[in-house]
């Protein structure tokens, strides 16, 4: 009889170097793979020869199955196969419904297994020089979702928008209007904004504006989900970072030429 027992595995934020050794191991022991849309399908390369691997990949507006499938799937695979690994993009508790299926495996007696991801919050920021906390300009940090299960923006959101941290939204272009508007009645038209589309991937696309203009400038450059939308003023930072680069370059020219003289 096969021993049940699941996995839920952090993939990254997309590119498939960005995933732990250990969650290559616990892909290589696994006799199932449940796979979500976010997960890059390089990583499925890792899957063993005799690996059960199966989409079940959920997006705004596009389920594969609904998340009760999937839990009733984890189940039946577990007592039928053995080790299911449940390959979530990102980490698998950031917004990634890592409680329900835990819950679902315990009751039914299947001990649980994690192994963090890099979540995309804080990598794809990363990948493009946005720091979201930097000394003097934020001093800390909300990660929020767009779309609550009732399918309104997060009352999380209200606070968030009259707070100086910065701000990192997922699930969220299908808002992107009404959260603009919430920032805006809260008197931060100015404040920067850039929206990242399949960040650190080969696809990625970065749009960069201000609470009042990012809406036009998102529909100008066809952004769409998934992406990440981060306020704040680390924005501006990065934007800034070419004319800091090129005065660093002027300091390390003068002092060559002091030098040779």
């Amino acid at each position: 009889m096969p021993k049940p027992s699941l996995s839920l595995v952090g993939a990254g934020p997309g590119d498939p170097e960005m995933i732990t050794l250990k969650a290559i191991r616990t892909i290589r022991e696994a006799d199932v793979i449940l796979y979500d849309a976010l997960v890059n399908p390089e990583l499925l390369q890792y899957a063993g020869a005799n690996a059960r691997v199966s989409f079940v990949g959920k997006r705004y507006g596009c389920h594969a199955l609904s998340q009760q499938e999937i839990n009733e799937l984890i189940i039946s695979s577990a007592l039928a196969y053995g080790h299911v690994v449940r390959l979530k993009g990102g980490d698998p508790f950031i917004f990634g419904r890592a409680a329900e299926e835990i819950e679902a495996a315990t009751a039914a007696g299947i001990p649980v297994n994690i192994v963090p991801g890099i979540s995309s919050a804080l990598a794809v920021p990363a990948g493009q020089m946005i720091p979201l906390t930097c000394r003097g300009m934020a001093e800390s940090l909300w990660i929020t979702t767009g779309t609550t299960r009732h399918g309104s923006i997060s009352d999380d959101l209200r606070l968030a928008a009259q707070s100086t941290a910065t701000v990192v939204i997922l699930m969220a272009m299908s808002k992107l209007g009404e959260i603009m508007d919430l920032f805006s009645s809260f008197g931060k038209t100015q404040t920067p904004v850039a929206i990242i589309q399949n960040g650190t991937t080969p696809g990625e696309k970065m749009v960069t504006g201000t609470v009042r203009d990012i809406v036009f400038k998102a529909a100008h450059a066809e952004l769409e989900n998934p992406a990440i939308i981060i306020i704040g003023e680390v924005v501006r930072w990065r934007e800034a970072l070419p004319d800091i680069i090129a005065q660093s370059q002027k300091v390390e020219r003068y002092e060559e030429r002091q030098a040779g003289m």
